[in-house]
């Protein structure tokens, strides 16, 4: 059944980029095609240059995380991150220096969030942090923090120029307990990282606390369903009186 498998495609990509399959496995068995498979996963889920989730995996956890928000309340916040400037470092250096700013970055992100937490490079200079169960309170200093991390860690180039690199930041907390959508959720905090540009760069806009709100209609739904039980409540009571009585 398996004959004709062009299985040297898949290892000249895993190969090409540095994913080694697991010694000990005998070629062709089921071990063998299993770690074939889980490693093409993992590299059609990364970004080549910065080994981060790329922007599909990201679809896939921000689209997980507001339905774990919606069912269990739990507050998650999202930042979305722009290097400032990143178009004149590209003229003016070269692509190459462009992409060592990227890494950079990326670098910087990695070594300040939680394991649980999920980066990912999203565009060219672009990048998205999912922080689940993140607290409103903690937010503004979660992206201080990060917007620090890279400002503070300077970037070598090829013949010892060194950059300065900052990123604009905004973000917004998923709404609790409300059933909404990952385009809705990033669009929140987008809004806030043009916020954030307009306002000087190398800065961090986050939206107020989510208020979770509720409609006319599922406010009559809602109070009509507590009338109704009322309603139920007291004529169980009489009820109970009239036999009482009788």
């Amino acid at each position: 059944m398996l004959q004709g498998l062009r299985v040297d495609l898949a290892l000249n990509l895993l190969n090409q980029a540095g994913w080694v399959l697991p010694d000990g496995l005998v070629a062709g068995s089921t071990p063998w095609f299993q770690a074939l498979i889980d490693g093409l996963c993992e590299v059609s889920s990364r970004d080549a240059l910065t080994g981060l989730a790329n922007r599909r995996q990201f679809e896939v956890a921000i689209a997980r995380e507001i339905d774990r928000v919606a069912r269990s309340g739990e507050p998650a916040l999202l930042l979305v991150l722009d290097i400032d400037h990143f178009k004149k470092i590209n003229d003016t250096h070269g692509h190459a220096a462009g992409d060592m700013v990227i890494q950079s970055v990326a670098y910087a992100l990695q070594d300040c969030v939680r394991p649980m937490d999920t980066v990912a490079r999203v565009g060219g200079e672009e990048f998205a942090i999912i922080l689940p169960n993140c607290p409103p309170t903690f937010g503004q200093a979660v992206a201080e923090r990060v917007r620090k991390k890279i400002e503070a860690q300077p970037v070598a180039l090829v013949g010892g120029q060194v950059l300065t690199v900052t990123v604009s930041v905004g973000g917004a907390f998923a709404p609790q307990w409300v059933r909404s959508s990952a385009a809705l959720w990033s669009e929140r905090a987008d809004q806030q990282l043009y916020r954030a540009k307009r306002e000087g760069r190398n800065r961090t806009c986050l939206e107020a606390q989510a208020i979770t709100s509720v409609s006319n209609e599922e406010k009559e739904l809602l109070f009509s369903t507590v009338e109704q039980i009322g309603q139920s409540d007291a004529l169980s009571v009489t009820d109970l009186g009239s036999g009482l009585q009788a």
